[in-house]
C-alpha cells in the first residue's frame, strides 16, 4: 500500500481511531472486512406514502414486503409445492403467531409437519441472507435463537453427512422443545431479511382510526425514515401546542370517525367539549354537536392565526366576517353561497374570531390533553428523530407534497418571516423551524403558527394547493370547494423541470429520481404513476378505504433492489382475520420502472460511501502503524 500523506488536522482522530484498531492486523482486518461488504449487492428499500391511519393494509403490505417473500417463495417452491401451500407458507411468516393458533385449532400440528415447515422457512432464509455479511445476519436474528439459528442457517452437506445430521439433532431438538417460538424467530427474521430500510413518504395520520397502531410497529421497525407530510405535520403542530391545530385534528377525528387513535390510542378526552357542545346545540346527536363546536372554534383560531402572520398571505381564508347571519350566506369573490349550516351560537357577528369563555376554557383543555399526552409524545418525537421535510438517499430524492413552481415551471420565490425562499432553501427552513416549534422549551408563537401554514398554506411544501377548509365544511355548491393546486402538479410531468428539482438537492445523476406521495394516483381515470419520462414516480395510490372509488386500487409502494426499481399496485385487503383463516394475500400487479444494467452493489450507495470513507481512515492509520508514526497497542 502506497504511503498516505496525513495532516496534522486528522493525526488526533486517527490516534482516537487506534483505540478500536490497536494493531496493522486489526486494520487489515477490518479493512479487508469492508472492502468485502462493498461488494455485496444494496439491500432492498421498500417505499410506502400516505398510510392515513390504515392499519391492517399497513400492516399486511409491511408483513408481505410488498410481495417480496411471496416471490422468493414462488422462486424455491413454485412447482414443488402445491399453490395452496405455498399461500399458507406465506401466510405462517406474515403472521406467524395468529396462523399458528388457527392451524392448531383446525388440524393436528405433527412433528413432520414442523420438521417441514421449518426446513422451508430456513431455506427462505438463506436465499434472503445472501446478499449481507454472516456478521448482519447474525445481528438482524432474535438473539434468543441467533446461535441456533446461525448454525442451521450454514450447515453444509459434507462427505460424511456429519453436518447434515448435526442439522437434523438441532431440529429435533427445537421441535421437541419450543417449535413454535422457533417458527415466530424464523418468521420475523425472514421479514428483516426482505427489506433493508423503510421510508414512509408522508401521511401516516389521520382519515383511519389506527395511526397510533402504525406507529408502534414502525417504532420497533429496523430501519425506518418518515418524509413528513401535511396531516403528519398537524398532529406534530398539535402535539408542540398549537391550538388550531389541536382543533384541526379533532374535527377530522370526528369527520371522519377515527375518535379510537385519540381516545384510546392516545388517551385524548373530548368530555369538556363534548359537554359544552351538548349545551350549544342540545337537539343534535352528541358527536355531531361537537363536530360543529369544534369545526367554529377551529375557524375562529385559524383567524386569529392569520391576522397576527401577514406573510402567509391567507387573508382569502378569512370568512367568518363575510357570513350573512340572516340570509344564512357567505360572500366569497362577490358571489354570496349558501351555508349547509344555519346555527351559530358563539359567534359574536361583531368581534366573529374571538373566543367566548368557555370556547376558552375548552381550548386549555386540548391544549393539556395533547401535550401531556405520553404516548403521542413519544410518537411525534419519533417523527422529529427518524423524518424531516425531505430525504435525499441513494441517488432518490424523497418528498411528500410538492416543490412549489410558479407558472414557468420555476422555482416559486415565497416570502416567510421577512426572508424569501425557495426550492431546497424553503424545504430546509421549514424542517429547522418545525423542530424549533417543538422543541423550544418557551414556545415562539409565530413558529406554532407556522406549524399550521405548513399543512394547509398554499405555498408549503407539504400541501400545494388553495386549500378551502370552510367552504368543505359549510357550502355544498362544487365550484365553492375546487382547491385550485400549485403549477409543480402540471410541471411534473416535464422531465426538465424534475431534472432541474433533482439538481436543487444536488442530484445530477441519470439514475436519480423523485419519489412523491400526497395526491391520490386515479387510476379508474387513466392517471399512471410514472411520470416525467419515469424521473417522477407518485406512490399515493390511495391506502385509505374512502379513496378506493375514486382511485380504483388500495395503494402503490415501491421497491428499490440491486436489480433496479418496480412499482407495486394493490388491490383492496379485506382483513387480517381473513388473510389468516383463508391465506388471502394482498393481490399486487408489479411494473418494472427502471432495470439496473450492471446489479447495484453496496459502494454505489450512499451506506458505501460512508464505508469508503472509513477505508481511505483506515489506510491512513495502517501507513502510520507501517512508518512508525503510531505504536501499536496490541
Amino acid at each position: 500500500m502506497a504511503n498516505v500523506t496525513i495532516t496534522d488536522n486528522n493525526r488526533k482522530y486517527l490516534s482516537l481511531l487506534a483505540e478500536k484498531y490497536p494493531s496493522p492486523r486489526a486494520v487489515t482486518r477490518e479493512i479487508i472486512n469492508i472492502n468485502a461488504i462493498l461488494n455485496l449487492p444494496k439491500g432492498t428499500e421498500h417505499f410506502m406514502s400516505d398510510l392515513h391511519g390504515e392499519f391492517e393494509a399497513f400492516c399486511h403490505i409491511l408483513n408481505n414486503c410488498s410481495g417480496v417473500i411471496r416471490e422468493k417463495v414462488q422462486q424455491l417452491y413454485g412447482g414443488v409445492l402445491s399453490e395452496d401451500d405455498i399461500a399458507e407458507l406465506c401466510t405462517l411468516i406474515y403472521y406467524p403467531a395468529d396462523k399458528l393458533h388457527r392451524l392448531r385449532k383446525t388440524r393436528e400440528l405433527t412433528d413432520a409437519w414442523y420438521r417441514a415447515t421449518l426446513e422451508h422457512m430456513l431455506e427462505i432464509a438463506r436465499m434472503l441472507s445472501s446478499k449481507y455479511t454472516r456478521s448482519k445476519v447474525r445481528k438482524a436474528m432474535p438473539p434468543d435463537y441467533a446461535y441456533i439459528i446461525d448454525e442451521l442457517l450454514h450447515a453444509q452437506k459434507d462427505e460424511d453427512d456429519n453436518q447434515i445430521h448435526y442439522h437434523n439433532c438441532i431440529l429435533d431438538a427445537v421441535i421437541g422443545l419450543n417449535a413454535d417460538d422457533f417458527v415466530l424467530s424464523l418468521a420475523a427474521l425472514i421479514k428483516r431479511l426482505a427489506v433493508d430500510r423503510l421510508h414512509i413518504v408522508g401521511d401516516i395520520f389521520d382519515r383511519g382510526d389506527a395511526a397510533d397502531k402504525i406507529l408502534d410497529l414502525l417504532l420497533h421497525h429496523h430501519d425506518t425514515d418518515v418524509e413528513w407530510g401535511n396531516h403528519d405535520i398537524l398532529w406534530m403542530g398539535a402535539a408542540a401546542g398549537s391550538e388550531v391545530c389541536m382543533a384541526a385534528v379533532v374535527r377530522n377525528c370526528l369527520h371522519y370517525n377515527a375518535l379510537r387513535t385519540l381516545e384510546s390510542g392516545y388517551g385524548i378526552s373530548l368530555r369538556a367539549l363534548t359537554l359544552f357542545a351538548e349545551r350549544l346545540y342540545p337537539n343534535r346527536d352528541p358527536m355531531q354537536a361537537a363536530l360543529a363546536a369544534v369545526t367554529v372554534l377551529r375557524f375562529k383560531l385559524e383567524g386569529q392565526l392569520i391576522r397576527r402572520n401577514p406573510d402567509f398571505d391567507m387573508d382569502d381564508r378569512l370568512l367568518l366576517d363575510k357570513i350573512d347571519f340572516d340570509s344564512h350566506t357567505v360572500t366569497i369573490g362577490g358571489v354570496a353561497y349558501p351555508l349547509n349550516e344555519t346555527e351559530f351560537p358563539t359567534i359574536d357577528p361583531a368581534d366573529p374570531y374571538a373566543l367566548t369563555d368557555d370556547e376558552r376554557a375548552v381550548t386549555e383543555d386540548l391544549r393539556a390533553a395533547f401535550t401531556q399526552s405520553p404516548k403521542l409524545q413519544q410518537h411525534i418525537r419519533f417523527l422529529y428523530d427518524n423524518g424531516g421535510m425531505y430525504r435525499v438517499y441513494n441517488g432518490n430524492l424523497l418528498y411528500h407534497g410538492c416543490v412549489p413552481l410558479d407558472e414557468n415551471g420555476d422555482f416559486r420565490e415565497v416570502r416567510l418571516f421577512g426572508k424569501t425562499y425557495r426550492g431546497k432553501a424553503l424545504f430546509d427552513m421549514a424542517d429547522e423551524t418545525a423542530r424549533n416549534a417543538f422543541f423550544r422549551r418557551r414556545k415562539v408563537q409565530q413558529e406554532l403558527d407556522f406549524m399550521w401554514y405548513l399543512c394547509c398554506g398554499e405555498c408549503s411544501p407539504l400541501n400545494g394547493r388553495k386549500t378551502k377548509g370552510f367552504e368543505n365544511a359549510y357550502i355544498d355548491d362544487p365550484a365553492a370547494r375546487h382547491e385550485a393546486k400549485n403549477p409543480y402538479y402540471r410541471h411534473y410531468y416535464d422531465k426538465a423541470v424534475c431534472e432541474r428539482i433533482l439538481a436543487e438537492f444536488g442530484l445530477r445523476s441519470p439514475l436519480s429520481h423523485i419519489v412523491n406521495g400526497h395526491t391520490p394516483v386515479q387510476t379508474v381515470k387513466g392517471e399512471l404513476p410514472i411520470r416525467a419520462g419515469g424521473k417522477l414516480l407518485v406512490i399515493d395510490g390511495g391506502f385509505c378505504k374512502n379513496y378506493h372509488a375514486k382511485t380504483g386500487i388500495a395503494g402503490y409502494t415501491l421497491i428499490f433492489n440491486s436489480h433496479g426499481l418496480r412499482l407495486k399496485a394493490h388491490r383492496p385487503f379485506r382483513s387480517v382475520a381473513a388473510a389468516v383463516r383463508d391465506n388471502l394475500d394482498i393481490h399486487s400487479s408489479s411494473e418494472i420502472v427502471e432495470t439496473e444494467q450492471r446489479r447495484v452493489m453496496v459502494y454505489a450507495t450512499d451506506d458505501g460511501e460512508q464505508l469508503l470513507a472509513e477505508l481511505a481512515d483506515l489506510a491512513q492509520l495502517l501507513d502510520m502503524y507501517r512508518t512508525g508514526q503510531l505504536l501499536p497497542n496490541a
